[in-house]
């Protein structure tokens, strides 16, 4: 599904569609300090892993540019917790 996923710089957003519904990760940003505030996957496509897909993504954009990430987003800083290897690009909660 990643390479379905795809990068709105100008709305500030990864997306994913599937069977007409769009799952999205919404950022907002500051410098190279990106927040991202909001998973949401419509229930039509749920239960298919498509958050975390979104999440993983999202992640790996940040650490290939250089952002450093504030997970505002309970389900993105749950999903960090489950996965570690992730840690090196959260930025300091105090952190825009």
């Amino acid at each position: 599904m990643s390479d379905t996923i795809r990068h709105d710089a100008e709305a500030r957003r990864f997306e994913t569609e599937l069977g007409g519904h769009t799952g999205v990760l919404d950022y907002s940003e500051r410098g190279d300090t990106v927040s991202f505030d909001h998973v949401g996957v419509p229930d039509a496509i749920g239960g298919r892993g498509i958050a975390g897909t979104l999440t993983r993504y999202a992640l790996d954009h940040a650490r290939e540019h250089g952002w450093r990430v504030v997970p505002r987003c309970p389900y993105v800083r749950a999903w960090i917790e489950r996965h570690p290897e992730y840690r090196d690009v959260v930025a300091d909660d105090r952190d825009p």
